[in-house]
């Protein structure tokens, strides 16, 4: 998985490459706990996600506590198969997806 990083004052933009699975999440998660200090919005860009795993779900339950209390998360350009993965798996009724 590849991880594209863009900060603009307080709004950091991820974009995911690949898969995020058991083996890609903790790089994701080292990624944000080093960068979401002082963010207020954390974008997520999922054009080239292809696939999320339960672990990449952790990952983004996690996130989105911590933007819970210092401004927001959303996920955008949402391949159908992973929408698919939110709505199985109840995330859609949390997430901000656009």
């Amino acid at each position: 998985m590849n991880i594209i990083k863009k900060q603009e004052e307080n709004t950091l933009t991820v974009a995911l490459e690949g898969r995020l699975d058991t083996m890609t999440s903790p790089m994701l998660e080292g990624e944000l706990r080093t960068s979401v200090n002082g963010i207020t919005t954390l974008i997520f860009d999922f054009t080239a996600l292809d696939y999320v795993s339960s672990a990449g779900l952790r990952v983004l339950l996690s996130a989105q506590k911590v933007m819970n209390k210092q401004g927001r998360m959303v996920i955008r350009n949402v391949k159908p198969e992973i929408m698919e993965i939110f709505e199985v798996t109840g995330f859609v009724d949390f997430l901000e997806i656009e």
